[in-house]
């Protein structure tokens, strides 16, 4: 079985910062949200992003303190301290309070946009679902970041079963996310679908045929610039099933790809660099 280190590498926990940012400055008031966020995504010096996460967890921790019901904002706190905490903290035992109260977030996000979404990871797999199908509209932002929060968590916690066995669970809130509005961060949640359903073996529950129509749709709503999807096409999809030419494929389609692409620069850096990792390993995995 992979290890936390491995499970939802740097490109798809990258997401959860991006959108996290935006979301501080856009709430704080101050009109930056889309200006800050097209900086990041165009940024090609990753360790400038990782430089500058702190001053977000302190920024947001503050407005939380002032309004400990907004939804938004609660949202905003689960996904940086879920980036932060898988992307940049080497520390195990740092990683684990940052995705917990990471968690803790995104489920304070969900209830305070409706009552009905409180305690869901303590129930039952059948009242979770009764309770998902409750959810409307307005919740979406909320389920999309608790979402991503729990991904962080069960990643740090991967060696817990426990953590493991809510990985459906996850499945379940994305797919919700989509039926409610499948417009919302469509490329992110067909991303973070494909991956979901395709790190379990077959054996284990991996729904391969389903990840491979979430990749595939995926590359295509981003036009194919999002370099990154294809990464993680070879990396969960490919290799966990073996297929030598595809897995080769895809990742020499990203490293000859133009990665400065408005918009998924950022991203495509990455994943440029762990594609050419992936295919230096290749000979020893297959």
């Amino acid at each position: 079985m992979k290890t936390y280190k491995t499970l939802f590498p740097i490109l798809i926990l990258s997401l959860l910062f991006l959108s996290a940012c935006a979301t501080v400055i856009n709430q704080a008031g101050s009109g930056m949200a889309g200006n800050l966020h097209a900086a990041i995504m165009n940024q090609d010096d990753p360790e400038i992003v990782r430089d500058g996460a702190p001053a977000f967890l302190l920024m947001l921790d503050s407005f939380i303190e002032g309004s400990p019901n907004n939804a938004p904002m609660l949202g905003a706190a689960a996904e940086l301290y879920a980036a932060y905490g898988v992307l940049f903290v080497a520390n195990e035992n740092r990683a684990n309070r940052l995705t917990r109260r990471a968690f803790d977030y995104g489920q304070r996000s969900l209830c305070a946009s409706n009552a009905t979404g409180c305690d869901l990871e303590s129930i039952t797999y059948q009242q979770f679902e009764e309770q998902l199908a409750q959810m409307e509209e307005d919740d979406v932002a909320s389920l999309y970041s608790l979402g991503l929060s729990w991904i962080a968590y069960i990643k740090v916690h991967s060696e817990d079963w426990g953590a493991l066995a809510k990985l459906p669970r996850v499945v379940s809130i994305f797919n919700r996310v989509q039926a409610l509005q499948p417009e919302y961060q469509a490329i992110k949640v067909e991303h973070f679908l494909a991956v979901l359903n395709t790190i379990r073996p077959p054996a284990l529950g991996g729904n391969f045929p389903a990840g491979k129509d979430h990749f595939e749709r995926a590359i295509s709503l981003s036009n194919g610039k999002d370099l990154s999807i294809k990464v993680d096409f070879a990396r969960f999809y490919a290799r966990t099933l073996y297929q030598r030419e595809i897995h080769d494929r895809l990742l020499n389609e990203v490293i000859a790809a133009e990665a400065y692409q408005k918009g998924y620069t950022l991203f495509n850096i990455l994943a440029q660099v762990e594609a050419q990792q992936l295919l230096d390993s290749a000979e020893d995995y297959f």
